[in-house]
């Protein structure tokens, strides 16, 4: 389980790699939105990557590793070799991040099942460490560093919102937000076509779906992992709810953030605005929903600029 301690020491490690990242109101929704966006690699999941490889013995680790655009960032950073494994579905702008940072792609399937045995195979040939996307203490330690920040830019927060792919950032918040002692209570968003955590936590173990489909293309894992449904079991008093939004929804929360102040955000970033501007989930006196991403593809937006 993730402890008190791996949270703060992982905020320790993540000092000058992930960056603190704004918490701004927002008074067409009523709510504060953490930008998690305007981070290196457009997304929270610097956060988690960094601090995985970062603990990873040196042995390890030494002969590279494998798995996501974060994991490319995090890579370069220690000089490491990085081979990312991505649907064939992904977004060009994802595509395009990791060549940025000098990751290797290689394209698998459209699940994150299909993703997992070709990262496997590769790992087993070439000798790579593999970083999970969600499933691993370390990841979601450093997910919770971003609880960390919302709790010290807004200590009389009364609820956070986040969008759930693989469970390892709402694990992360809810482990982060109890390790400071903040009674901040905590609602999932998920697509429709992607009810996972909310399928699991009705049925009290981890579901697996048998498919998943949604423009919210980070979002659409088959399963959450054993490892963050373990810590969302340990604090379920915290979660009021998972809820489930349309596509359409999630687009017209796209062009509202881009509309209403020019915040380039995915799909999957969005899904916390949807849920809000749907009135899918309560207005608190003080609501963060939480922007996980902005790698999105500018025709989404240009369309309705």
């Amino acid at each position: 389980m993730v402890t008190s301690r791996d949270i703060k020491e992982a905020a320790e490690g993540l000092r000058g790699i992930a960056r603190r990242t704004p918490l701004v109101y927002v008074e067409e929704l009523g709510a504060h939105l953490k930008l998690e966006n305007e981070q290196p690699v457009g997304a929270f999941k610097i956060r988690g990557a960094y601090n995985a490889i970062r603990r990873m013995p040196r042995d390890v680790r030494q002969h590279g590793v494998n798995h996501g655009q974060a994991v490319a960032y995090a890579a370069r950073q220690f000089g490491l070799r990085a081979v990312i494994v991505m649907p064939e579905t992904a977004p060009a702008v994802k595509v395009a991040g990791v060549r940025k940072w000098g990751g290797e792609v290689i394209f698998a399937g459209r699940t994150s099942e299909d993703r997992r045995i070709q990262a496997e195979e590769i790992a087993a040939r070439d000798g790579l460490a593999i970083v999970p996307p969600f499933d691993h203490a370390d990841i979601v330690a450093g997910q919770a560093t971003v609880a960390l920040e919302i709790v010290e830019q807004l200590p009389e927060v009364e609820t956070v919102v986040v969008p759930v792919g693989g469970g390892g950032l709402i694990s992360g918040i809810v482990a982060g937000l109890g390790a400071v002692g903040s009674k901040a209570v905590v609602w999932g968003v998920e697509p429709a076509g992607a009810p996972k955590l909310h399928h699991s936590l009705a049925a009290g173990k981890v579901v697996r779906l048998d498919k998943t489909g949604s423009i919210a293309d980070g979002l659409i894992t088959l399963n959450v992992g054993t490892i963050p449904f373990a810590e969302l079991t340990r604090e379920r008093e915290r979660i009021r709810g998972v809820v489930l939004v349309e596509d359409d929804s999630i687009r017209a929360a796209v062009q509202f953030l881009w509309r209403t102040r020019r915040l380039a955000v995915e799909p999957s970033g969005a899904a916390t605005t949807a849920a809000l501007l749907g009135g899918m989930v309560p207005h608190s006196r003080t609501t963060v929903l939480v922007v996980s991403g902005g790698n999105v593809d500018r025709s989404l937006l240009e369309a309705h600029d």
